[in-house]
């Protein structure tokens, strides 16, 4: 297994710890693995693809329709406002205060009609509300009389509301059309202005690009869909005997190896439609909206059959309802996961239809999500072995040029526990690093810095440590080396230095397995505890103290410890015992005690007691071969970074001298 040990923020690095859970090497959109949906298209999510012209206008009528009635109803809404601003505020007054403001000269102008008197005051300064009267019109004969008398003028007006009434109902009419037609929209699949509308992005035919020359390190993967893709390429010869298409497949696995990369192989071995998008797609804050996206996005599927589809991120929508219900339910992802089962089990898979989904969290998915006759398939898609890595460096390394002397045996060896897309990141780094370097080719030694940048960072070169510091973390550094050495069950020493890393480590220790391992003795555990304690027992020795830089040495040999008592029975004083189980084991593998309050304590002070005893054989260890420590940590000041070869010479040369 590849170890760094790293002085300050990170002494002892398992690449393996790593890589779980985190992928911050990658940008969104960019690495072919990369779980999100990110490929682009020719065809359309929205029912694009091979269709015509004239259909997709047939489509936008309603669109259209509904466009043209909102501005109809804003233009209404405007004119209201407009010619209520115009004719200002109306109230009503009786036919004697009328004939008092006439009196009065107080009319500017007057309207008659058989039943009413519409009176428009005059103008009074520092006004600034219109206001007009009207009244009800008595039979007085002497109207006209009056009006003139008083000067005022005056027009006699038609009889008629319907101005007045189409001004207020039309309104009306529009908004419940607008209406109608909304909902009309959401219960076809289309939703307002399209949302209930799959999102789907389609690649027709071969533009997914991907085929399974270009998935490497999962053989068994591949293997588990090439009878999908077969059945796709021939399906009389399955049908003939009776066997039937498998509805669905779901790709497990830690982020980054691959799943998004596995489901476009697939389907650009198949030469056939490719409709992917992921789970977050369908939610949305309309309740339904995400029903309707899975009803639209099945009916496009089935008008273009033979074809896949691929879900990712499936743990969005599939989450178990037993979980929902403790927290208060989430009606919109209960409504959207129903619809989708209700649709994979009406589907008819001898037309061709494929379902492929991912995730790295099957434990959360619901139970009846995960029956036969849904998704008949688990495909576990795994961190590559080191074949497997070779294979992929591969892959990624074609298109670059290559030194004849690049080792990817070598390479694989040391990055035991990297995914796909970490081993991507190192090709390409290496090939930045060797242009940065002014070559032509990438070289093995650009490989192997390529590894260190992504696992531990670009160094710090403006960090300059004082004399009493880089000592400190000289020591420290060989302390761990010096155990690794000592122990016959622990692994060689490649690498020492103490230049900072923009990770946080002021130093580390690069140790390369000689052979991949699947397993871990308990002699090899014992004596990896003993090597990350080895750093705080050298600064013990040395400096009669201790530094904040052990910390991530205990946070790691705690949890080793841990781990041995709870999982793998390696106490004697617990036995054969299971406390401890893991979730998110494809996230962040975080474990969960199974015992009470009462055990957990027992553990702790077991955990304390193998610690310790840890501690005292590396200060017994070190202490008999101080003059070897304090000679190796002299020259790593001197040079700062030395390799496993020079340290072993060293380390040969002072202990036969003695």
């Amino acid at each position: 297994m590849f170890r760094l040990g790293l002085y300050n923020d990170a002494n002892v690095y398992n690449m393996a710890d790593y890589d779980d859970g985190k992928s911050e090497h990658f940008e969104e959109g960019k690495d072919p693995y990369d779980n999100g949906s990110n490929g682009s298209g020719n065809g359309s999510g929205n029912g694009g693809g091979n269709k015509g012209k004239g259909d997709k206008g047939g489509k936008n009528l309603p669109g259209l329709l509904l466009t043209l009635a909102i501005a109809l109803l804003l233009t209404f809404l405007v004119k209201m406002v407009a010619t209520s601003y115009q004719k200002g505020d109306m109230k009503q007054i009786k036919y004697s205060e009328f004939i008092k403001m006439l009196d009065n000269e107080e009319v500017e102008s007057v309207k008659l009609t058989s039943s009413k008197v519409t009176i428009i005051p005059k103008e009074k300064s520092g006004q600034l509300n219109k206001v007009t009267y009207y009244t009800v019109f008595p039979p007085d004969y002497n109207i006209v009389d009056r009006l003139n008398d008083a000067g005022v003028e005056f027009e006699q007006m038609p009889e008629s509301n319907w101005g007045e009434i189409l001004l207020y109902v039309i309104p009306f009419v529009l908004f419940w059309a607008f209406l109608i037609l909304m909902m009309k929209n959401v219960t076809k699949g289309g939703g307002l202005m399209g949302v209930g509308k799959s999102n789907a992005k389609l690649y027709v035919e071969k533009k997914t690009g991907v085929t399974f020359d270009d998935v490497a390190g999962q053989d068994e993967a591949k293997e588990s869909l090439t009878e999908m893709v077969d059945f796709l390429h021939n399906p009389d010869k399955y049908v003939k005997i009776g066997a039937k298409l498998p509805k669905g497949a779901l790709l497990v696995g830690p982020p980054g190896t691959g799943k998004t990369l596995l489901a476009k192989a697939v389907a650009g071995e198949a030469n056939v439609p490719f409709f992917s998008l992921s789970g977050s797609s369908f939610v949305e804050m309309y309740v339904g909206v995400g029903a309707s996206r899975v009803r639209d996005l099945f009916k496009q599927a089935e008008s273009m059959a033979p074809c896949i589809i691929f879900i990712d991120e499936i743990d969005a929508i599939g989450k178990s309802r037993a979980s929902d219900r403790a927290g208060g339910g989430n009606d919109e992802r209960e409504q959207t996961l129903n619809q989708l089962l209700a649709e994979m089990d009406g589907f008819d898979s001898s037309k061709g239809l494929v379902i492929l989904a991912a995730t790295n969290r099957p434990e959360v998915l619901d139970k009846a999500l995960l029956r036969p006759g849904r998704f008949d398939r688990r495909v576990i898609v795994e961190k590559p072995d080191m074949k497997g890595r070779v294979d992929t460096l591969k892959v990624h390394s074609k298109g670059v040029l290559m030194d004849d002397s690049v080792d990817f045996n070598e390479i694989a060896l040391a990055t035991a526990g990297a995914v796909g897309s970490d081993l991507a990141n190192m090709v390409n780094e290496a090939a930045l690093n060797a242009v940065k370097q002014g070559r032509q080719v990438v070289t093995q030694k650009d490989l192997l810095e390529a590894v260190e940048l992504v696992i531990a960072g670009k160094e710090k070169k403006d960090r300059i440590l004082g004399e009493k510091e880089k000592s400190i973390v000289a020591h420290h550094e060989v302390g761990h080396a010096l155990i690794m050495a000592l122990q016959k069950d622990a692994e060689p020493v490649q690498k020492i230095t103490i230049v900072p890393r923009t990770m946080g480590s002021l130093g580390y220790v690069m140790q390369f397995p000689e052979e991949e391992k699947f397993m871990q003795t308990e002699a090899e555990m014992k004596a990896e505890l003993v090597s990350l304690l080895g750093g705080r027992a050298a600064e013990q020795i040395k400096f009669d103290t201790v530094t904040t830089g052990a910390s991530n040495d205990i946070e790691k040999a705690t949890a080793l410890a841990r781990s041995m008592i709870t999982m793998y029975g390696m106490s004697d004083k617990f036995g054969l015992v299971n406390l401890e189980s893991v979730e998110n084991r494809y996230l962040d593998g975080r474990p969960v005690l199974n015992c009470s309050d009462k055990t957990a304590a027992k553990i702790d002070a077991e955990v304390m007691r193998i610690l310790d005893k840890s501690y005292k054989k590396a200060l017994k260890m070190l202490k008999e071969h101080e003059r070897t420590l304090d000679a190796i940590a002299e020259y790593l000041i001197r040079e700062e970074t030395i390799t496993g070869k020079q340290f072993m010479e060293i380390f040969k040369e002072v202990e036969q001298g003695e």
